[in-house]
Formats: structure tokens, sequence, C-alpha cells
């Protein structure tokens, strides 16, 4: 069977399973399982496939169907331009998060913390984009701290990035300039009515805090303030409907020049503050 053909019976069957998109994703596990690039793709569909590639097709095309993500099966996600390895123990990189680190970058760092950081994208993102920035990233999930630390060396940050096991800012040492944070933020009601890609696959420690969804930000407000150079930023994702309640609690944290600012999409999507003071000891400056 030719890799055309290959693709020709599996975009149907992505489409009987209730897979939005399955067109796309079709191709991307074809190019995975032929090894190539999915952008090269094209070039190899009259190609017969190996025994070994079916298999592997076939193989993915059946992970999928039980909803299983993509980026789960091909192991690697493209986030701010760079590749992320995912697994069922971190959250697959979103698109919208891409807001909070250009954020981030708009201005210099050098000490930068992430809280809950994952497969490290954010963390990892801001650093190839700030040579002279060091940082540290957090997280409760030892097999996220393992993913992040192998993201970092693939992407010659080791000498730059540390990982800590930490609740919150619990193990933090030292103040930074900058802390960025995807937390948790979906609230408990909210949980059944996710796709099954996120809801059944992805870790729930990193979907939801439980009840209104906001106790991760009432977590970092209390924290950020000790760990904040004078003048250091906080940045932090939020659900689209959060902005608001999380802007007050940073108010009330002592935190000033709090804004809300929209994603790629115009949703409400990063909060972000200042440590009030002379901005002097900071990387910022």
């Amino acid at each position: 069977m030719t890799a055309a053909e290959a693709l020709r019976l599996a975009i149907p069957r992505l489409h009987s399973a209730g897979i939005e998109g399955a067109a796309r994703d079709a191709r991307v596990l074809l190019a995975h399982a032929l090894g190539i690039a999915p952008d090269r793709l094209t070039l190899h569909l009259p190609d017969e496939m190996t025994e070994p590639q079916a298999s592997g097709y076939e193989a993915a095309l059946a992970a999928r169907e039980a909803r299983r993500p993509v980026a789960q099966i091909t192991g690697r996600r493209l986030f701010w331009g760079l590749p992320f390895r995912v697994t069922r123990d971190t959250l697959d990189p979103r698109p919208e998060t891409e807001a909070l680190v250009a954020e981030a970058l708009a201005r210099p760092f050098l000490k930068l913390l992430d809280l809950g950081t994952g497969t490290g994208c954010i963390l990892l993102s801001c650093l190839k984009g700030m040579p002279m920035a060091r940082g540290v990233g957090v997280d409760l999930s030892p097999a996220a701290l393992t993913v992040a630390a192998g993201n970092a060396r693939d992407l010659g940050l080791e000498d730059r990035a540390k990982f800590l096991e930490s609740d919150w800012f619990a193990k933090v040492g030292g103040a930074f300039d900058l802390i960025v944070s995807n937390p948790p933020y979906i609230a408990a009601e909210e949980m059944p009515g996710l796709a099954p890609e996120v809801r059944d696959w992805e870790p729930h420690l990193a979907l939801t805090p439980g009840g209104d969804g906001l106790d991760a930000y009432r977590a970092i407000a209390r924290g950020a303030g000790a760990r904040l150079m004078p003048g250091g930023r906080l940045l932090v994702e939020t659900g689209p409907t959060q902005g608001p309640a999380v802007a007050g609690l940073f108010r009330q944290a002592g935190l000033g020049e709090v804004r809300i600012l929209p994603d790629m999409d115009g949703r409400d999507r990063v909060v972000a503050a200042v440590k009030p003071g002379a901005a002097d000891r900071c990387g910022c400056a």
C-alpha cells in the first residue's frame, strides 16, 4: 500500500471517530509513521509503505481514535517555534500560551521562576529569547520535571535552567525579576465538559485545582511578593473569563500595574502585575 492510499483510508476513519481536523491529524500521524517531517509528506505519498511503517500508522490511528492527543502519540509539540517532548504526565502546550511568552520577552529579565513548569515550554522559550537569563522551573510532579529537564537538554539550555519539586513557592528561595505561571485553572464543575483529549489523557493535577478554579492564583498572589524583586513582574495565564477575578487577587496582594492582556484570538489570557518599588536591583531595569 502506498502512503497516499493509507492516508485516503485514514481520513474517513478519524472522521467517524469524531475527530475534528481528521485530515490534518491523519497527515501528521502518517508523517510520524514514515519518520519524516510533516512538511515533507507530499513528496513521499507515492512511496510504498514498509511493514513497520504500516504497523506504526495503524497503531497511531487506533490511539487517535481513542482520543489520545496527537502530541502524545508523536511525543512532540512545537511551541514558540521550538520542539518539546510531551507525555501523559504533562499538559500539551497550547498556542494561546505563547501570549504569555511574548509578554515575558517584551522587557529584559535576568532571573526567571516558572511555577508549574510541566514540559518547561514557558521557561525554556523565555530563556531561548533572553540569552543572559537563568531560570528555575518548579512542579509537584516528578515525572513532569523529568520531561522538562530532558527538554532543557534537547534545547541546549541545561546550564541555564534548573528544576525543583515544590508546591508553588514552598521550596523556592531567592528573588526573581520575573515570575511566570500557567497554573491549573479549570473549575471542578467544568471538568466533565472538557474534550476527551484533555479530560481523559492530560494530568488532572495540571488542569484543575478543584472548586472555583482560582486556588492556584490565590497561592501565587500570597507568595509572589516575597519572591519578586522590587519592580519585578508577575505574569500568569488565565481562562478567558477569569481575568478580572485574578487581577483583583493581585491588587489585594499589594501588586501594582495590573493589566489583563489578550491572546491571538482576542480573548483575555494573561494577567500581568508588578511589585511596587524601585527597579534598581531588577534585571528588567
